[in-house]
């Protein structure tokens, strides 16, 4: 009777263990990261990646850019989110400047350094840096586009079928005249079925 006991104890807890939480425990690197990510129904990396290379080959083949004299100094400002979802816009923007910077055909201004150029400034006017190496102010070079967009979102369900539609918008935008030089987007559409998931 007590074996008996002790084998139903055990045969409860291999149960009670089976039926618990999962959790990760092994991992690997993905030598593809421009592979499809299509893991969750929200804003991923291939969606980035498919986003910023058809854009960045867009801006690149367009007069302003292609046709300059010199390559074009740019600001890169912001990206809005109108989406539902938490997206980190930053990184968006940020690939989109390391692509632009890839093609050899732009430059840019980083406006985020700003802050801290001009507290270097300063520093080097306190008389602490050597009068040959200091840099003074008045001899940066200003910018000759902006470039910014907004990210949009439609999500729409019916059934067990799901959509996911984004739309990145991007604009360049003439600083000297205020008009806008370039604007393209970029159109993705994900599909996913609900399953049943459990035992």
């Amino acid at each position: 009777m007590k074996n008996l006991v002790l084998l139903f104890g055990l045969v409860c807890s291999l149960v009670l263990v089976g039926c618990g939480p999962r959790q990760f425990v092994k991992g690997q690197y993905d030598e593809n990261v421009e592979d499809a990510n299509l893991l969750t129904d929200k804003w991923s990396e291939s969606d980035m990646q498919k986003a910023v290379k058809d854009l960045v080959a867009s801006a690149v083949s367009h007069p302003a850019i292609a046709n300059a004299k010199r390559p074009p100094i740019v600001m890169v400002t912001r990206l809005q989110n109108k989406t539902s979802e938490h997206v980190d816009t930053q990184s968006i923007t940020d690939m989109f400047q390391v692509e632009l910077m890839r093609s050899g055909k732009v430059t840019f201004v980083d406006k985020a350094a700003r802050e801290d150029i001009a507290e270097e400034y300063d520093y080097q006017d306190s008389g602490m840096v050597e009068r040959e190496s200091k840099k003074g102010k008045g001899g940066q070079v200003g910018a000759d586009f902006i470039m910014n967009g907004r990210l949009d979102s439609i999500v729409q369900e019916a059934g067990k079928d799901k959509t996911i539609y984004y739309k990145m918008t991007m604009n360049l935008t003439n600083l000297k005249t205020g008009l806008i030089q370039w604007t393209d987007h970029k159109q993705l559409r994900k599909e996913y079925k609900k399953k049943r998931v459990g035992l």
